[in-house]
């Protein structure tokens, strides 16, 4: 099984660099995030997938369904960085739904979340 790529996709993008910085570059996979981040960050995961199917044969190629969340201090920086995240890997992924945007209670912060659908070469 070979996961999506989208790390190293949006990492290498500047605009996605630029707001999520370098080094680390604050997009993490779910659970790995540290407890407090400092500035604006994205956690993602994969909420879902299946090996492409044929009558014959190995698949050659996974989909995968991924949601992203990204968290920033105003709902503009959220979206912001949202966005230059989906322009990094539309050209590689599809964005297939937008699930809202909130204001978490307890830690204060804005969430632009949204759903990638990806294919996976094997």
């Amino acid at each position: 099984m070979k996961y999506p790529p989208i790390f190293q996709v949006a990492a290498s993008d500047p605009g996605v660099t630029d707001l999520l910085g370098t080094n680390p570059t604050r997009l993490y996979l779910f659970g790995l995030a540290p407890e407090k981040p400092a500035g604006t960050y994205c956690v993602w995961q994969v909420v879902n997938g299946a090996p492409e199917s044929f009558l014959a044969g190995r698949p050659d190629a996974e989909a995968y369904g991924l949601q992203l969340d990204v968290y920033a201090s105003t709902a503009a920086a959220a979206r912001g960085a949202g966005h230059a995240i989906e322009y990094a890997i539309e050209l590689s992924a599809t964005i297939t739904s937008y699930n809202g945007e909130t204001k978490d209670a307890e830690t204060g912060l804005y969430r632009y979340s949204f759903d990638v659908d990806w294919i996976v070469r094997r």
